[in-house]
């Protein structure tokens, strides 16, 4: 069948943009219900699936591998835009991937029913990144392929409809999505995200005959990209989307560490608390509401004052990221004190974050699909995306950094793998060497049976013993850890096996450290040993409604874990408090330090981009001129 393959001649909207709306708004559904939960599954839930092995992952190594997963989301773009532009087309790509996007919901859903949850893990991760990364370029490019010079007008006006969409879908899936995680499990929180993801693409494929079909470039492509042309738009562009890529390395932090951050905080607002993942979702509702303030009040407003060019907006957008960092930054402070803050405080960081997101990522997009010659539109789209993927493999490579690895696990695992013949079930104990193998006094020992990891005993555990137990005693009179002055005092005179003095740490209201610099003497490496205490909170109350009846009484992670018969710590059933001995197995950047990290590499990005936004200079294309 033949399509289309020019935009039509009219002054108003192109006859298929609302499939490509609806098809927007679905997968955005799909894909963002996915991202929310995916930093809480793999730091909560993997380890119990079926076929899963471990312990829970670190919160570090968790935020690694979320943004691992969304650099490698936004790199594959590449790959779709040379097939739309050079081989098949946009329209034939958007189809062919959303079916592989599809296969990856599928494959998260079969985590746990059979087979290596992990693997399966793996497998639909890479297959949405193929699926979804793949489509992005196109579909962003599609929409600017539907006007030509007599409707041009309109398409800033199509931009913010189409990041309409995409927040409203976001908003939708953030919600229910860690719902369902947290009352039915991963496989209703996986699936029905996959669901939606199959609505997009029938909602796009109806609307096949009345798009505008561009024929893809051929050798065409490869003349224009790399003729002079071509060459000096792609060598004109890569400064704009590295500063970019500081942005983004930032704002996608709202699916990893401002989740982790309000786990510590009151999350009490409007009579309901909400689950850690739901929070991001007023990401949407903010950029919802300013969208229209922004371009019927705020740009109007200032084009009065001073001519406003999407370089201008962009460092404009560049500064309240700062601004946004830094204010989680002090909440993080707070917390790091002990204290639990109200997540009003976040809440506040995702308006600034919102206000941000308008003036930088749709403004962006519509930048790189204006500053692309007319055969180029998808790849280069990919600068923009290509820079996201940048940011988020920035977060993962600071986060891998800053992991310390754990001394005795990495002996443990040798071992077990050296004995692994003659393993009988026989319970046994095992000497790890510490820092000096020849210090018997110095070493790790782990009382070890075949189904079960009883906890570890290093160096000075007594003394350790010892000191949790004044910390614990002190808390359980006062109803909380002490500040770090008192701890101090309490502490004072108790020195490790090395002779040196423990140090305290509070990790938040709930969780303290104990620790020595181990045999090595060097603080933050993996021969730290020290003890973590945990204090149960009470649950709060929670006000019974309509909603309450959609939902079991018990909790999917309740239920799943008193089935494998781990045992659960509550207060008023069971222990108050817990404690974890370690060695090694913390991280380097810890509380407020990391979020100052960010705070100040975005605030020198807003710096540096206002002599560069003063030099650059635009040039527009657009496919009828």
């Amino acid at each position: 069948m033949q399509y289309r393959t020019k935009p039509e001649e009219s002054l108003g909207m192109p006859s298929g943009i609302p499939h490509i709306i609806g098809n927007e708004a679905a997968e955005r559904f799909s894909f963002y219900g996915m991202k929310a939960i995916l930093a809480v599954f793999l730091s909560q839930y993997l380890f119990l699936m079926n076929g899963a092995s471990g312990d829970p992952m670190e919160k570090a190594r968790a935020t690694e591998l979320v943004h691992l997963f969304n650099g490698a989301f936004y790199l594959t773009p590449i790959l779709g835009a040379i097939l739309a532009d050079v081989f098949f087309g946009k329209y034939k790509v958007i189809i062919g991937l959303s079916i592989v996007y599809c296969m990856g919901h599928a494959a998260l859903a079969m985590m746990g029913h059979f087979g290596h949850s992990e693997q399966w893990m793996i497998a639909g991760l890479v297959l949405i990144a193929l699926g979804a990364g793949g489509i992005k370029p196109c579909v962003s490019a599609h929409v600017g392929d539907q006007f030509g010079s007599l409707n041009s007008r309109l398409l800033p006006r199509i931009f913010n409809w189409f990041y309409f969409s995409v927040n409203l879908g976001a908003f939708l899936s953030m919600l229910l999505t860690p719902w369902l995680l947290e009352w039915y499990g991963p496989h209703w929180a996986f699936g029905v995200p996959g669901a939606l993801m199959a609505v997009a693409t029938f909602i796009f494929w109806l609307g096949r005959k009345r798009f505008a079909h561009i024929p893809p470039g051929g050798i065409g492509f490869f003349k224009e990209a790399f003729d002079r042309e071509g060459i000096f738009v792609m060598l004109k562009l890569t400064p704009v989307y590295l500063f970019v890529a500081i942005f983004w390395a930032l704002f996608d932090q709202t699916g990893s560490t401002w989740i982790f951050q309000s786990q510590d905080m009151d999350r009490n607002f409007l009579g309901f608390n909400w689950l850690p993942s739901q929070i991001q979702s007023l990401n949407s509702v903010f950029v919802l509401t300013f969208i229209p303030v922004f371009s019927l009040i705020i740009y109007p407003w200032v084009e009065k004052l001073c001519p406003l060019s999407p370089l201008r907006k962009m460092g404009a957008g560049f500064v309240l990221m700062a601004a946004a960092f830094v204010l989680v930054s002090f909440i993080q402070v707070e917390i790091d004190g002990g204290g639990r803050p109200s997540i009003v405080w976040q809440i506040a960081a995702f308006a600034l974050l919102s206000a941000a997101e308008i003036l930088v990522s749709i403004v962006a997009l519509e930048f790189a699909y204006t500053q692309a010659p007319k055969k180029m539109k998808s790849f280069i789209m990919c600068f923009y995306l290509a820079a996201v993927a940048l940011g988020n493999f920035l977060v993962a490579g600071v986060n891998q950094f800053i992991q310390i690895p754990s001394s005795s696990e990495e002996q443990l695992a040798e071992h077990i793998g050296s004995m692994a013949e003659d393993w009988q079930g026989d319970s046994r104990t095992v000497v790890l060497p510490g820092y000096d193998k020849n210090d018997p006094d110095g070493a790790y020992i782990r009382r070890l049976g075949k189904d079960e990891k009883v906890p570890l005993e290093v160096p000075g555990q007594k003394t350790l013993n010892r000191a949790a137990k004044i910390i614990i005693s002190h808390a359980e009179k006062a109803g909380h850890f002490p500040d770090r002055k008192t701890a101090v005092e309490l502490l004072s005179g108790m020195k490790d096996a090395w002779g040196r003095q423990l140090r305290y740490l509070i990790l938040n209201s709930t969780t303290v450290r104990i620790w020595s610099a181990g045999g090595d003497g060097k603080w933050n490496t993996k021969w730290d040993v020290g003890i973590i205490i945990s204090m149960a909170e009470p649950q709060p109350e929670k006000k019974t409604s309509w909603f309450d009846k959609l939902r079991p009484k018990e909790s999917w992670l309740s239920i799943r874990k008193r089935e494998l018969g781990i045992k659960q710590s509550q207060a008023g059933a069971g222990e108050m408090f817990s404690q974890t001995t370690f060695a090694g197995g913390q991280v380097r950047l810890q509380g407020a330090s990391y979020f100052w990290f960010f705070s100040s590499l975005m605030g020198a990005t807003a710096i540096l981009f206002i002599p560069f936004a003063m030099i650059y200079r635009p040039k527009n294309y657009l496919q009828d001129s």
